[in-house]
Order: structure tokens, then C-alpha cells, then sequence
């Protein structure tokens, strides 16, 4: 029997569910559609993806087997696939975010009429959404006691790597005629570099973060300039490593006695808060949270929030983390609240705006994370921040990056020999907006001071 293993966020072999299922039913015929839910997707993540694709695409075929690619709508695509091969069955790993859920919503009904067997299995969290409970039976809507109440859920283990009986291969589109790296133009060639492609990349990463830096994650990760995390929020996005490999990982190292192990199990832990935010509000990334924000003068798109875009605000942690997303498609998160922050309050910008702009340079863009993390700084999300919590970007500056050596990395203008990371920028960044090394440096368009007051203001009277 052939069944067809629909690939989307789960480029992998290791620990995983709907695979283990197919090579056990028989041979496994692998397909990756170009659908809606690809083609919107914003730049840099498109981009990425398709290097992930690519990756895996080879690692099955130095196993004997090949992946179809398809371009449409899947309820077709693989309808049409079931009648080319005599498949009987469909396996694929579960997504949480509307858009996925509607459009495999659909795709299971359409090919269950048919008389074809299809199964999702989860793969891409640790804990299923509607699985945790509240004990009024609702969702958590605060971080902590969701923590609490999944800390000490027995994982099960990692599943090996399974033998795969391969299906004969079929007719496929190309990759490189897809272009899934068009929008990224001359910015590819920047973030190449600084990018850990695959499940052996990822594991890499999460051995070398084990072994030499989770004993000190809690004291250091909010340095910017540090390296001691993990990095893995690439690999999870396009599940190229599973979340109970690290959960293990972390799980190990942190009864072994490293002090910082079970923050970075919380912090595992909360990208699975996102994701249950997301399933039970499905609005997350457009709507405000909280109830009583939607009148909130936030301002629309402006030449301020370009400025911001730019990396040019004059406020120097706020661009120099701006720069460290064009030059490596991430950002440190410390740095990620920073930007956030200044963009919604000291701006006084939509956080929607914000969103859209990370969701399209981000390479580790995550659609529940992404979501929360802005609604979270910006004071309308869930568990979010008290509205006068408001960063000051000198001040975190000067706490978490007193030598300058963040800043350093990533600005360059007025000085006398920039670094080579900082003047990567200038050749990741569209040649419209004509900024160049040689430039000044820009004064801050409002001062700190000006804009924290006008912020609080603002927030004090939705509030009265």
C-alpha cells in the first residue's frame, strides 16, 4: 500500500510521527505542495523554507527516494496523486495557526469523500492545544500557571529515524523554477552565512548549546552581544529538529545541575504557550488580545515606523537590532522587545505593523511567537506587559551591552573602521532606500524622555 506523506513544517526524518506511521502501513510516497499557505508567506521565511526543502529533498534521495513537488490547491494536488499511484491512505503533521486549519479542515473531508484513510499526527508541539486545561476546563491565558501545569507532563520518547520503503518516484515540478527566494534579492547572499539548514545543523546546535551553554543561560541570555542561545528557534520553525529532542535535551542536562536549564525549558515552554494562545484565539495575530484596545490611538504607517524599518530611529540598540535582522534574518529577543517596544509606545505605531515587518525578515518567523511576542510588548496581549512597562533603550543598552560591543557589530556610521558585520547591512538592505556607510549617523527623531511621556499618557487614559 502507498501512502502519501504530505511534507509542510516538518523537513525531518527523526522523531516523527506521521512518517513512523506511513513506513509502517508500506511504501512512502513523499510530496510538498506550493500552496496559498506558501506563497504568502513573507521573504525571508518563504526563502527559508526553501532551503530546508531543498535539504531534505536531498537527504531522501541519498536514501533511494524522491519528493514530488506540486503547485495548487492540496485537496486536488493530492487527489490527483491518489489516482497516479493507487494511493490509499494520507499522513501529515498537524499545524495550529487559522490559516493551516481551515485549509487541512477541508483537505481531510474532501479526501475522506473519496474513500481515502488520512491521518494527521502531532510532531510540531510538545503538548497538543486542547489537551491543556485550565480547572474550570478553559485555556490558559497567563503564562505562569500554564508552566506549572505542564512542567512535570511525562514526554514521551524520541522516535528513531524509520526504514522507509520508498514509493517509485512521479512526475514533479522544479525547485529552482518555484523562486521561493525571489523576494529576498541581494539579501540572500548576506544571510546565507548565518544560517544552520537541517536536522543534522539543528542538532549540532543543540549539543554545542547542552555542552556549553546551558549552564549559564539564565545569567547571560539577555546579552545581546553573549552567545549562549541556542539558535534552535530556526530549526523548530520548519521542524527540522522535534520540540521534545531539545525538551530531552534540556530535561538532561538541566538533572545533571546546570543552573540554566530549566529557563530554557520555560522558554521552550513558552513558544508552546504561544501556540495554544493561537489555536483557542485564532485572531491572535490580527486582533488585540485584551478586551478594550481597539480604540487606542495607535498610528497607522508613517515615516517615523520607516525610519524604524530602516534601522535608522537614531536610537542606537534599536537600530543596531534592526541591523542584526537584515545581516542574519534573526534577532536577538532581549533586543526583539526592545524594537517592539520602542516601535508601539515610543512611536506610538500599530503593533500589526511591527508584526508584518518581522513576519517578512525573520528566517526563524514563527506565526504563533511572532504574534504574541508583539501583542505581549506592545500591553493588549495576553499575559502581556503592564502598559507602563516601557524599555528604555539607553538603559537597556547600557545594562546588557555596557562595552558597546553589540553596537559595534551593527553600526557603522562615523566610524573610522567599522566592523565587517556592520557594514554587511548596507549590502543587505534594498538599494531604494539609498543609505550608505558614508552617511551620519541619524539624531533620534523624539527624544526617550518626550516619547515614554507621551506614551504613558496615551496608555493612562485607556485605562481611566
Amino acid at each position: 500500500m502507498v501512502t502519501i506523506w504530505w511534507i509542510r513544517r516538518d523537513l525531518r526524518l527523526k522523531d516523527h510521527p506521521a512518517l513512523t506511521a506511513a513506513a509502517k502501513a508500506g511504501a512512502v510516497l513523499p510530496v510538498f505542495i506550493r500552496d496559498a499557505c506558501v506563497d504568502n508567506l513573507g521573504a525571508a521565511p518563504k526563502w527559508r523554507l526553501g532551503l530546508g526543502l531543498e535539504h531534505l529533498m536531498q537527504e531522501i534521495q541519498d536514501l533511494g527516494g524522491q519528493v514530488s513537488l506540486r503547485s495548487g490547491d492540496p485537496l486536488t494536488v493530492l487527489s490527483n496523486i491518489a489516482q497516479e499511484t493507487g494511493a490509499q491512505s494520507v499522513v501529515w503533521s498537524r499545524l495550529y495557526d487559522a490559516e493551516a486549519i481551515d485549509r487541512d479542515t477541508a483537505v481531510k473531508s474532501g479526501l475522506t469523500d473519496l474513500g481515502l484513510t488520512v491521518q494527521s499526527f502531532e510532531g510540531h508541539l510538545l503538548f497538543e492545544p486542547w489537551t491543556v486545561r485550565t480547572k474550570t476546563d478553559g485555556f490558559y491565558k497567563v503564562y505562569s500557571p500554564f508552566w506549572r501545569s505542564v512542567k512535570d507532563t511525562p514526554i514521551a520518547d524520541s522516535l528513531p529515524q524509520p526504514d522507509v520503503d520508498w514509493a517509485a518516484a512521479i512526475d514533479t515540478e522544479t525547485l529552482s523554477d518555484w523562486q521561493l527566494g525571489a523576494q529576498m534579492r541581494r539579501g540572500a547572499n548576506v544571510v546565507l552565512p548565518y544560517t544552520h539548514v537541517g536536522t543534522q545543523a539543528a542538532e549540532a546546535r543543540l549539543q554545542n548549546f547542552i555542552e556549553n551553554h546551558a549552564e549559564h543561560y539564565k545569567a547571560k541570555r539577555d546579552f545581546p552581544a553573549e552567545n549562549v542561545c541556542s539558535g534552535l528557534s530556526e530549526n523548530l520553525t520548519y521542524g527540522e529538529i522535534s520540540p521534545r529532542m531539545i525538551w530531552h535535551a534540556g530535561q538532561f542536562v538541566m538533572q545533571s545541575g546546570a543552573a540554566g536549564a530549566e529557563h530554557f525549558l520555560k522558554e521552550v515552554t513558552w513558544r508552546e504557550f504561544a501556540y495554544h494562545l493561537l489555536y483557542h484565539q485564532p485572531n491572535l495575530a490580527t486582533e488585540n488580545f485584551r478586551e478594550g484596545w481597539d480604540d487606542f490611538p495607535w498610528q497607522g504607517d508613517s515615516a517615523a515606523a520607516e525610519r524604524w524599518r530602516q534601522g535608522r530611529t537614531g536610537v542606537k540598540f534599536v537600530d543596531a537590532a534592526m541591523r542584526e535582522m537584515y545581516v542574519t534574518g534573526t534577532m536577538h529577543n532581549r533586543a526583539r522587545m526592545i524594537v517592539a517596544s520602542y516601535l508601539t509606545k515610543h512611536l506610538m505605531t500599530d503593533w500589526r505593523i511591527g508584526r508584518a515587518w518581522f513576519e517578512d525578515c525573520l528566517i526563524d518567523w514563527d506565526p504563533a511567537s511572532n504574534a504574541m511576542g508583539w501583542q505581549w510588548v506592545a500591553g493588549c496581549g495576553p499575559d502581556a506587559a503592564p502598559y507602563f512597562r516601557i524599555f528604555n533603550p539607553d538603559g537597556q543598552s547600557a545594562k546588557f551591552d555596557a562595552d558597546n560591543i553589540y553596537l559595534d557589530r551593527w553600526l557603522a556610521e562615523n566610524k573610522r573602521k567599522p566592523s565587517e558585520t556592520a557594514l554587511s547591512y548596507f549590502d543587505a538592505i534594498p538599494k531604494s532606500w539609498s543609505i550608505s556607510a558614508q552617511d551620519d549617523y541619524p539624531d533620534p527623531m523624539i527624544s526617550l524622555a518626550d516619547g515614554r511621556n507621551r506614551a504613558l499618557e496615551a496608555y493612562s487614559a485607556r485605562s481611566s
